[in-house]
């Protein structure tokens, strides 16, 4: 079935969008206060092949903190949300900056 953008923007926000070097749970620099694409005509191909689905039923609330917070606990990524926003280091930051400590460490 298909189902149609509300333009929630929780797309925008919860999920990590590694082309535009977004985090997760953090708004995209894009999405404007109405929740419409700041740069949709250059928007890159991630975000011009999603396609609505049944998850935006899933997280409907009236407001946007409310559909990013479902949608992140839908998928168990509330946590890494929660770290995200305390320390602005993603996951794939976190490794790399352990892996360079521990070979300056190891290396010198």
């Amino acid at each position: 079935m298909a189902h149609e953008c509300t333009m929630c923007g929780a797309c925008c926000v919860a999920p990590d969008i590694a082309a535009l070097d977004k985090p997760l749970g953090l708004r995209c620099p894009n999405l404007g206060e109405d929740s419409r694409c700041l740069a949709y005509e250059a928007r890159p191909a991630v975000c011009r092949s999603y396609s609505a689905d049944e998850l935006c039923d899933l997280i409907a609330a009236p407001t946007i903190e409310e559909r990013v917070k479902k949608y992140l606990a839908h998928f168990g990524l509330d946590e890494e949300a929660a770290r995200v926003k305390a320390t602005g280091l993603t996951s794939r930051a976190r490794v790399l900056e352990r892996f360079t400590r521990s070979a300056t460490a190891t290396h010198g």
